[in-house]
């Protein structure tokens, strides 16, 4: 590419912004279009490859510009200590409807009714991508695709459908909701299509996710301790699905 820093500014408001070199390389793992990449040390960034992602070694020496490391700085909100940023084109948001109504599903959705915290939420998704759910879903007003969700999720919005809907448009399947009044999980067999709904973090769920949840589950806890953090709470459910039944061997 002639001037990388061009493209980057013609880009930039309608891209994806990969924030880091483990964010690029598992996009690129999961078939993310990259149509301009900078670092600050090449050098350095391809060392990181040879160790790390020797699969997309090659991908990465034919995409990767060198540019100043103060030209790099310039380009993102908060410099990654990698030195590497990248613009991916998102995904269709009629792909990922596609993927997340698809049935019969082989593993659940998450949904994050109305969460609040940018970072939990990037947690959650590479939590998702990594038990291989369908996709995560988040209700109200915060955007999944945001820099710092996505920079939280280290680039692995690419390997799960990620969208952002109204109760009333949630994927179709068995409604299961976290909530500290539901019953046991560990009673529980989850069904591999599953819609797996994770109140806020501050009020727990909606009144209108309550209203059609099909069954309240509980995660174990010792009294007098009141809640876990999110990204927690998600990643004991995908466990729960894993250990019963659900999620690939590989």
């Amino acid at each position: 590419m002639n001037d990388p820093v061009r493209a980057w500014h013609r880009l930039a408001g309608a891209s994806v912004l990969l924030d880091g070199f483990h964010a690029l390389k598992h996009a690129l793992r999961f078939g993310a279009e990259v149509p301009v990449a900078v670092t600050a040390d090449r050098r350095a960034a391809l060392a990181l490859a040879d160790e790390l992602a020797p699969d997309v070694r090659d991908t990465l020496d034919a995409l990767l510009s060198e540019v100043p490391r103060e030209t790099y700085a310039s380009l993102v909100p908060r410099p990654h200590p990698t030195a590497v940023a990248a613009l991916a084109v998102r995904p269709s948001r009629e792909a990922n409807l596609r993927t997340l109504a698809h049935a019969p599903r082989s593993a659940p959705v998450v949904v994050l009714d109305q969460p609040r915290n940018l970072g939990n939420a990037g947690a959650v998704i590479r939590l998702a991508a990594g038990f291989g759910a369908t996709g995560v879903v988040t209700t109200g007003t915060l955007d999944p695709w945001h820099p710092t969700v996505v920079r939280g999720g280290a680039g692995l919005h690419f390997a799960t459908a990620v969208e952002r809907l109204d109760v009333d448009e949630l994927p179709r399947g068995p409604l299961f909701a976290l909530d500290p009044e539901g019953e046991d999980i560990r009673g529980v067999k989850l069904p591999d299509d599953a819609v797996l709904a994770f109140g806020s973090e501050r009020s727990g769920l909606s009144a209108e996710l309550r209203s059609r949840t099909d069954h309240l589950l509980a995660l174990p806890m010792r009294p007098q301790v009141s809640s876990y953090n999110l990204a927690t709470s998600v990643a004991m459910t995908l466990y729960h699905w894993s250990a019963t039944g659900g999620a690939p061997a590989s």
